[in-house]
């Protein structure tokens, strides 16, 4: 399993997204970036939409700037739904 560190996350994100029961980045990918998003707001409330970004990123194994403009979009309008 490789370990959440090798997606490029800080420590802080790290120990969250442990908290939510994603200990490495097979799980975060076998969850997906919406399914995560769900686990930390239980959590963390305050958790901000650009975490999803990352984490959609993450899980397709690109970097943030890499997603395309619909992406954002979808992203973005299903967070706002929250």
């Amino acid at each position: 399993m490789s370990e959440l560190k090798s997606l490029g996350f800080g420590k802080t994100m790290e120990k969250k997204l442990r908290s939510v029961g994603i200990n490495s980045a097979e799980e975060l990918k076998e969850a997906g970036s919406r399914q995560a998003v769900l686990r930390l707001k239980e959590l963390y409330p305050n958790i901000c939409v650009v975490i999803l970004y990352y984490l959609e990123a993450a899980v397709r194994g690109v970097g943030i700037k890499e997603l395309d403009d619909d992406c954002i979009l979808e992203l973005k309008e299903w967070f706002g739904q929250l």
